[in-house]
């Protein structure tokens, strides 16, 4: 039996186990064809993976994934936005098909990435949704920058102190992490983070805990990932003017949230309606920490009919 024989199986256990890395190509292929809509920018010295889709005349939405997550997270979102908005969608730095960033990783980094796509784009203005870390990012933006932000939509949105940090974050910080991780994230790892995220189990479609684990193994990506859980956790200990800062969202905001998230504790809808007053709260019974993704046409259409789109 030759070396190459003998190498073929070896190297199909060690992917089955979750070792090693996909090719770029082959992923692209499956989640980012130019026929399903997606392009490539480079922004900040790395490329970035968007779609640009529904009604280019009509008013500017951008979505934007939380951890472990890609744009696809808001497939079930876009048929219904596409008639009545610009929908704009993007993997952030260190996920999906976007990838790794060289350099330092920052909450600040992310929004000057944010800014930089609506450039390009050339967005002047928009309504910007977000969930998980996606929702700070699109909260923290809209202080950074009230002139360009109309609106807001966040999902179970990273803010306020949690006091218990979900375990694929906090494990980032653990000893021999940095080179543990990156190594080793078996499939069985990965889908059971997304049954964690669904507040019911049978809601998870066939192919999305797949779809997770794929792009996790993007080059570069598992590594990557270990730096934004480290700032996560960072920002979970040290960000302590949530409150103030909350209360200085200018614009109509809508919060949404799933009164069965294990990762973001739905006992912080109420900082929210404490600190911004007029806020609008919707809150979903027996849903998890993604509620575009487990009750797309629901949340989908509650958030439609925040933003006044006639159906």
């Amino acid at each position: 039996m030759s070396t190459s024989t003998l190498s073929q199986p070896l190297a199909s256990g060690v992917a089955r186990l979750g070792f090693g890395e996909l090719p770029l190509a082959a992923l692209k292929a499956r989640y980012g064809h130019p026929a399903s809509g997606s392009r490539y920018v480079e922004l900040d010295g790395f490329p970035v993976h968007y779609r640009d889709e529904g009604s280019p005349d009509k008013p500017a939405v951008v979505m934007m994934h939380g951890v472990v997550s890609s744009l696809h997270t808001w497939d079930g979102w876009v048929k219904a936005f596409s008639p009545h908005y610009r929908v704009i969608r993007f993997d952030l730095p260190c996920f999906g098909l976007t990838g790794p960033a060289p350099g330092e990783y920052s909450e600040e980094r992310m929004r000057k990435v944010l800014g930089l796509l609506l450039e390009h784009l050339k967005v002047e203005r928009t309504i910007l949704v977000g969930n998980s870390l996606g929702g700070y990012l699109a909260w923290s933006y809209a202080l950074e920058r009230p002139e360009l932000v109309e609106r807001l939509i966040l999902l179970d949105p990273v803010g306020y102190p949690m006091r218990r940090i979900p375990w694929m974050i906090a494990a980032a910080s653990l000893p021999g992490a940095t080179w543990a991780m990156p190594l080793w994230m078996p499939r069985a790892l990965i889908a059971q983070g997304v049954r964690e995220v669904y507040g019911e189990r049978s809601r998870i479609q066939p192919g999305v805990a797949d779809r997770y684990y794929e792009l996790t193994r993007r080059p570069g990506n598992r590594r990557a990932m270990m730096e934004i859980f480290r700032l996560l956790v960072r920002l979970n200990r040290s960000r302590r003017d949530t409150p103030e800062r909350v209360a200085r969202i200018g614009v109509p905001t809508l919060l949404m949230w799933g009164d069965r998230d294990r990762w973001i504790a739905p006992e912080q809808v109420e900082y929210w309606r404490r600190d911004l007053p007029g806020l609008k709260v919707q809150v979903y019974s027996g849903v998890g920490h993604v509620p575009m993704e487990e009750i797309p046409e629901r949340s989908a259409l509650d958030a439609l009919n925040f933003l006044g789109a006639k159906q």
